[in-house]
């Protein structure tokens, strides 16, 4: 049987591999608009995930914080159960951030840092970049 694919049909596109990832409003969203950017790549955490999967992530976040017309926004990506990872498949919340009451509030306590570890910690990090 042969098969025949169109170049401009989306549903052909998935299945000759052209889209890598997909989009959709969140079920659970912080607020209206939450939407959520996952790679059709199975990998649990970002370092295990194939970059051309990454490349294709973040403009496609930024198409949707721009369609929304989101002026402040987060993009937010977890890795693992304590950095607060719920499903475990990579993916990317672009949560809008209208005001200081709504949308995905941050913080942690930061503390005095340590300039001989700053500077031993970059030395090791440029030389495995």
């Amino acid at each position: 049987m042969v098969s025949k694919l169109a170049a401009d049909c989306l549903f052909c596109k998935i299945i000759k591999g052209e889209i890598r990832l997909f989009s959709f409003l969140d079920i659970g969203p912080a607020l209206r608009g939450h939407a959520l950017v996952i790679p059709k790549y199975h990998a649990e955490k970002m370092h295990e995930l194939p970059d051309e999967f990454l490349a294709d992530a973040m403009p496609v976040a930024k198409k949707i914080a721009t369609a929304l017309g989101a002026e402040n926004y987060n993009i937010l990506q977890n890795n693992g159960r304590l950095a607060h990872q719920e499903v475990m498949h990579v993916h990317f919340h672009v949560i809008p951030k209208p005001n200081a009451e709504e949308g995905l509030g941050v913080g942690w306590p930061t503390k005095p840092a340590n300039m001989d570890n700053i500077k031993a910690l970059g030395e090791k990090l440029k030389e495995k970049l």
